[in-house]
């Protein structure tokens, strides 16, 4: 089939080049003229027949918003547009909405894989309509891993980026565990190779993962980590994962706690711990440290 991709990014140009290699026709965008097919989204939507199915594959916000305005005036009633971005969910059912009004399918699309998606392929969760997700199927089934699994009608409209969402939320909980775990390993005299035994748990263990081999991969090549500052951003999903724990009620201390640790790795010098060391001295003549 044919694909509009817009958006050739670390991901975005991986994506193509799978797509690609599955035997499909991708017709590329992105404002670097270096990585586009085409110089813009009116000569894209014009190189392929419809119904014409586009893939939106660019930061979330005002990005995708402007993106799928400007198709909602370039593309054709039965045509589809999929925002694989890390879009919030509530924003899905707003896009959907806006393009149905002209006649132009949504579907939404969390893609999990990063750098090493080209390969081993994409883990895939969309929502929308069964009609719409049909006409973007062939390209579902071109990224995701090979096998019976990875990919995933997840329910209606805003579904996807909902659980690619609580996707991320767990992989915030998982490395914040590895993190501390490492941390003490390091800590303490008696353990003298904590690299080796961070390898170990690579097999046999009920903590093996994919994570913990690309920790492995971290360690070995910089042991100790001196290279790196302490220093972790957020992509917004893992705050976009509490919120919703507040709206519904869902008690979610690890995937909370592990956000905040972000934040903390943020301040050099922590206000709050400025409090608890006054009131520590205050009500316990605890010893305090001035700058």
């Amino acid at each position: 089939m044919e694909l509009g991709l817009v958006g050739l990014g670390k991901m975005g140009g991986n994506m193509r080049e799978r797509i690609r290699r599955a035997g499909h026709t991708v017709v590329g965008y992105d404002r670097n003229p270096d990585l586009a097919d085409v110089h813009s989204l009116e000569e894209l939507v014009g190189k392929l027949e419809g119904p014409r199915v586009v893939w939106v594959m660019v930061p979330a916000g005002q990005a995708t918003q402007s993106t799928i305005d400007e198709l909602a005036e370039l593309l054709q009633p039965g045509d589809v547009v999929v925002d694989g971005g890390n879009s919030r969910w509530t924003d899905d059912e707003k896009h959907a909405e806006e393009l149905a009004a002209k006649g132009i399918g949504f579907v939404d699309c969390g893609v999990s894989g990063g750098v090493w998606g080209l390969e081993n392929g994409y883990a895939l969760m969309y929502g929308g309509d069964k009609e719409n997700v049909a006409k973007v199927q062939p390209v579902f089934d071109a990224l995701k891993p090979e096998g019976d699994f990875g990919s995933v009608h997840a329910g209606k409209v805003g579904a996807g980026h909902f659980a690619k969402m609580v996707h991320n939320g767990i992989e915030y909980a998982m490395m914040q565990a590895y993190a501390e775990g490492w941390e003490l390993l390091e800590k303490v005299d008696s353990v003298t190779d904590v690299r080796e035994v961070f390898r170990s748990w690579q097999e046999g263990t009920v903590i093996r993962s994919w994570l913990l081999d690309l920790a492995v991969n971290a360690l070995h090549e910089d042991e100790h980590l001196d290279n790196l500052r302490g220093y972790a951003q957020d992509s917004g999903e893992g705050r976009w994962t509490v919120e919703a724990a507040i709206d519904h009620a869902v008690p979610l201390p690890a995937i909370t706690a592990s956000l905040f640790a972000r934040f903390a790795s943020r301040q050099e010098d922590s206000p709050q711990m400025k409090m608890i060391a006054a009131l520590r001295n205050q009500f316990g003549g605890h010893a305090v440290e001035k700058k």
